[in-house]
């Protein structure tokens, strides 16, 4: 999926979204609990899209990994409506694979942050590090 955006400069912002498909299956797990948390990842998309640069505020870039592109980034704090009056520590965990040359956004892994412990670093690795 392709989104584009104008942003306040007038500048317009071309970026390419794509959903491993264990995301996919994390994500449908998910909506049979939180029937908005497909409308919030429209919202994260466009600001992705209008963001100055692809790592937004509240988030930071997980190290480790063995390779520098794609990179890998965990966003700390992502609400969704569902979860509306239920405090400021809960959320979901959403990590992305973001390819700077091709302007392309891979959702790796979202859950909810109650229910996992931290990234499956393993599916990161799976998908993304080629032996040298």
């Amino acid at each position: 999926m392709i989104t584009s955006a104008k942003s306040s400069k007038g500048v317009i912002s071309v970026m390419e979204f794509d959903e491993l498909p264990e995301f996919q299956r994390d994500l449908k797990q998910l909506l049979k609990r939180y029937r908005t948390l497909r409308d919030d990842l429209e919202v994260l998309k466009k600001v992705l899209v209008v963001a100055s640069h692809p790592q937004p505020p509240l988030s930071y870039r997980i190290p480790g990994f063995g390779f520098e592109t794609p990179i890998i980034i965990r966003l700390k704090k992502f609400a969704s409506r569902s979860l509306k009056g239920k405090g400021s520590n809960t959320g979901f965990r959403v990590i992305y694979a973001y390819h700077q040359q091709t302007e392309l956004i891979q959702f790796v892994q979202i859950d909810f942050k109650a229910d996992e412990a931290n990234e499956d670093r393993e599916r990161i690795l799976r998908h993304f590090y080629v032996a040298k």
